[in-house]
């Protein structure tokens, strides 16, 4: 019998495919043949994870570029590799500490913004996901990450580097990768300098929460 998910998806899988998949293998096949948005038509790879599942930490970003196309993992270009750095800046390492995925699953053409319909197209994927890999802590890289999960269309500069709760999961908004490619001072501040700040703040959160965690 399918597990319920704690999520809603309502009438989003139109009946095709199961509310809750059992595990991320379930997952990552039902995304692999998904037709469910025209995105699907221009895809080279289904673009679904990277990093460990059993990781606490979960990194959302916004969808696939080329590179990410023709891998078939997220953030691997330059972006993806700013992101690396980020996360091993706090002694981290991306492949085994963190858990990566993007609100779509399919590149938009020229790296456009994702439309809602496309996001909504994907959302079930990406609250499965969530659900299935239970982080502890969730960063929404950029403004189409917050909007994707949680629905709040307020800019990224106004609300980034603030915890919230989120279905039980704490959340801190981030600025893309991509954004700190194109605003590259370190100055005090500046994108990067406040990107810093963000990174140290989520290690000290999960040490917070690890110090209290069931052994």
């Amino acid at each position: 019998m399918q597990q319920a998910s704690l999520f809603d998806f309502g009438d989003l899988n139109g009946g095709t495919e199961p509310l809750a998949f059992a595990d991320l293998g379930a997952l990552r096949s039902a995304a692999a043949v998904c037709q469910r948005c025209p995105l699907a038509e221009g895809r080279t790879h289904v673009v679904v994870e990277r990093g460990d599942p059993a990781a606490r930490v979960m990194i959302i970003g916004e969808g696939p570029g080329q590179h990410e196309d023709e891998t078939g993992l997220p953030f691997v270009g330059r972006a993806g590799q700013l992101l690396d750095k980020i996360v091993a800046s706090v002694g981290w390492d991306s492949s085994r500490d963190v858990y990566i995925c993007n609100v779509v699953k399919c590149r938009p053409p020229e790296n456009r913004v994702p439309t809602d319909e496309e996001a909504g197209a994907c959302r079930h994927f990406l609250l499965e996901q969530i659900r299935l890999v239970r982080p502890w802590i969730i960063l929404l890289a950029g403004a189409t990450a917050v909007r994707g999960v949680t629905g709040d269309k307020t800019g990224i500069t106004k609300i980034r580097g603030q915890w919230r709760q989120w279905e039980g999961y704490w959340v801190m908004p981030i600025f893309h990768p991509s954004y700190l490619l194109r605003n590259a001072s370190r100055e005090q501040g500046g994108p990067k300098w406040l990107t810093w700040q963000d990174i140290q703040a989520v290690r000290a959160k999960y040490e917070e929460l690890r110090a209290v965690a069931p052994s």
